[in-house]
């Protein structure tokens, strides 16, 4: 029909991509400001997340930091050959799994938990004054928690051994107990972040449409049934998301936490991939083995993103969440 406007899918695919180019710069010029806000996190994202993944390829070499990159010999597959003749392997791998699944089931439920008595809380200032307590930690630096936690167990003065002392007990040195390394650092893990996670559901809880709570009071629902039948429910899709991201951490553990309160009595339960890694890359003997520890964690990851994937499609049989 004549006179009738041109749409962007009427348009030849050069003159589709001169209009889209044309558009956005015009949109650069509007909201300058905007974009030159964006330029230090884009640059930061650039140069330390996507530009260090060029240099995986040293997994496929025999390194050297004299050759460099481009100068070093191919070895092609052999680094990850090495990985499943490797005697320690399976040890470190499984300290790995076990400290990510202790992680996903006994941290994971905690902030769920957390959110939705604090949400039951009926005084504003303090349901406030609670969350912003929890949240306080997640700021605190890894080496400040440890160091308060050596001062709590410390054997000599450390409150806990003080209180094993007046029931007649003996101190234990906790930080040298290779038993107790697990639970310690699971607790560092709930005290530091159970927090902030509940922010997210709690977030959640405040777009659930007040009128479900009025209707179920009126069908004589306790408080227990509102948060089964109607909380729950309602905040499941942030659950299932923070589920996903969960098991896509699944071998990606607190590195710094655990070289904090490592030390050669805990290696049987504390030595885990991340620590691994860093063995052959920085404290290897003789020259530092890159392109190994680089394979190593190359495999971890290939298996955390199919783990991800997993976990994906079972949640869209659940709930209608995808995360790609």
């Amino acid at each position: 029909m004549a006179g009738k406007k041109k749409t962007q899918a009427d348009l030849a695919p050069g003159q589709r991509k001169k209009g889209t180019l044309q558009s956005f710069i015009k949109d650069i010029k509007k909201d300058w400001i905007l974009y030159l806000l964006l330029l230090p996190g884009l640059l930061s994202l650039i140069l330390f997340k996507i530009g260090p993944v060029g240099g995986m390829i040293i997994a496929f070499e025999k390194f050297s930091a004299f050759q460099g990159v481009f100068g070093s010999a191919w070895v092609w597959f052999d680094n990850f050959k090495k990985i499943f003749t490797d005697p320690y392997i399976p040890k470190v791998v499984i300290n790995t799994i076990i400290l990510a699944v202790l992680t996903v089931v006994v941290v994971f439920p905690i902030p769920i938990i957390f959110s939705l008595f604090l949400n039951e809380v009926r005084l504003k200032w303090v349901r406030s004054t609670v969350q912003s307590l929890s949240f306080l930690p997640y700021f605190i630096s890894a080496a400040v928690m440890v160091s308060i936690l050596y001062t709590i167990l410390s054997p000599s003065s450390g409150i806990i051994n003080n209180i094993i002392r007046s029931m007649g007990g003996e101190p234990i040195n906790f930080m040298a107990k290779p038993g107790w390394f697990r639970p310690l650092y699971v607790i560092l893990e709930i005290w530091q972040t159970f927090g902030y996670s509940a922010i997210i559901y709690i977030a959640a809880m405040m777009n659930i449409d007040p009128s479900l709570y009025e209707a179920a009071e009126v069908d004589g629902a306790n408080r227990w049934d509102k948060i089964l039948r109607i909380t729950l429910p309602c905040i499941s899709t942030s659950v299932i998301v923070m589920l996903i991201i969960s098991v896509g951490n699944i071998f990606t553990v607190n590195l710094d936490r655990i070289l904090l309160m490592y030390n050669s009595s805990v290696y049987d339960t504390a030595d885990v991939i991340q620590t691994y890694v860093y063995r052959m890359a920085f404290e290897s003997k003789g020259f530092p083995d890159y392109s190994y520890g680089t394979a190593v964690n190359i495999l971890k990851s290939v298996i955390a993103f199919a783990l991800v994937s997993f976990v994906n499609k079972m949640a869209d049989k659940f709930a209608e969440t995808r995360l790609f």
